[in-house]
């Protein structure tokens, strides 16, 4: 269910944007705009929906937009045209009344500075969207203890913001936007200003936090990787305009266009790619069948190995053409021939984390879910393609290939 549906929403910095928004009506660049009227295009006709719950992340260079983009969310600027509806209600059309009650209630966001205030203690600091609002001291104060504790603050309630390190001070920026308990958080390049390694943990608390609370996020960044990382849905800006909107995998794997194909090129797939992407459907067989069976199966399939299922699909081992051969000439079940050490892993296992797995097993690796229930097998062969690019060994909806 969409939170949030932006339609052609559009912002044209300059005396007479009309003008400029006619132009843009009749097909003329950004480009030209500027160059004939001097008004610039900062958001070029944008439509996105974003679902309850999700990170959704808004990216591209420095000057495609994005940041304008975030601002007009909550109106900090003024669109030109062009509509945002929160649960169908028009944001663009509420007054001064009702915009200050919705940024206070229903939409908080944090800075790529913390903007925390020195003077205050960081309790009083995480308290302030709540003293505005008129929440009484006893309850504010629990609200920020709550969010600080969220956030692995506890204990530092009555220092200063200049006695904690940088990430701990955007930590803080986090806690005060959860202690107003907003529906949709608004997150503007909040962790660029971090080292690299503060950065990483940054990311890494937001994912355990959003496991936790299951906010709504709109997340600004200029970095792919962070994007890929932390991103459930990703929009693309160029020159104020969306160049494609999809998940971190739709967009590595089919991206729109060459602009799109330039900006991924560099990434490692390996860490972005998991089993489900690589994964083949597997060829089982119920314990019930017999070995003269299996055999044949495997001679019609032109394969190696059959896994063994339950009827739930629940693994109970893998079967070689020389374990069935042998069963035959035993007179055993394929239950009592069957491999019981099948190499497993889980469906959101990354593929830079399958390498020893795979080279490490003479046969396909397994993938389960958390009812040991076969959801695809492994080779070796679909993650070198997966690796090299080869779309055709990968299945984008993490399914198992027919």
């Amino acid at each position: 269910m969409s939170i949030v549906s932006v339609n052609n929403l559009t912002k044209i910095f300059g005396p007479e944007p009309q003008r400029a928004l006619d132009l843009l009506a009749q097909g003329w660049s950004k480009k030209k705009i500027y160059e004939q009227t001097k008004h610039t295009v900062g958001v070029n006709r944008v439509s996105f929906d974003i679902e309850e719950g999700e990170i959704f992340v808004i990216m591209g260079l420095s000057g495609s937009g994005k940041s304008t983009l975030i601002r007009l969310l909550n109106r900090l600027i003024e669109p030109t045209s062009g509509d945002i509806l929160y649960q169908n209600q028009n944001i663009v059309k509420m007054n001064a009344a009702e915009l200050r009650s919705f940024r206070r209630r229903r939409m908080a966001m944090v800075f790529q500075k913390f903007a925390l205030f020195p003077h205050r203690t960081i309790l009083r600091n995480v308290e302030y969207g709540l003293e505005i609002r008129g929440v009484s001291a006893k309850k504010r104060q629990e609200k920020a203890r709550s969010s600080l504790a969220l956030v692995g603050l506890d204990g530092w309630e009555n220092s200063y913001p200049d006695q904690l390190s940088g990430g701990m001070q955007q930590r803080v920026g986090l806690a005060r936007a959860l202690a107003n308990e907003p529906d949709i958080l608004l997150m503007d390049e909040a962790f660029s200003a971090l080292d690299p390694l503060i950065r990483k943990d940054m990311q890494d608390e937001l994912l355990d936090l959003q496991e936790k609370m299951k906010k709504t996020i709109i997340f600004i960044t200029h970095d792919l990787n962070e994007a890929l990382r932390i991103g459930d849905k990703i929009a693309l800006l160029r020159d104020g305009s969306i160049v494609q909107i999809g998940t971190p995998e739709e967009i590595l794997i089919n991206p729109a266009n060459r602009y799109v194909e330039k900006f991924v090129e560099d990434v490692d797939l390996s860490k972005v790619l998991t089993a489900a992407h690589v994964m083949r459907r597997p060829e089982t067989i119920g314990p019930d069948r017999g070995p003269r069976v299996a055999l044949q199966l495997m001679r019609d399939s032109g394969i190696s190995n059959l896994y063994l299922v339950d009827k739930s699909r629940r693994l109970l081992g893998a079967i070689s053409a020389e374990d069935a051969s042998a069963a035959i000439k035993e007179n055993k079940t394929l239950l009592a021939i069957a491999t019981r050490d099948v190499p497993t892993v889980r469906p959101d296992l990354r593929l830079n984390e399958l390498f020893d797995v795979v080279s490490a097993t003479p046969i396909p690796v397994a993938v389960t879910d958390e009812s040991n229930r076969l959801l695809g097998i492994i080779v070796r062969g679909a993650v070198l393609a997966a690796l090299t690019g080869n779309a055709e060994h990968i299945n984008v909806e993490g399914d198992a290939d027919a």
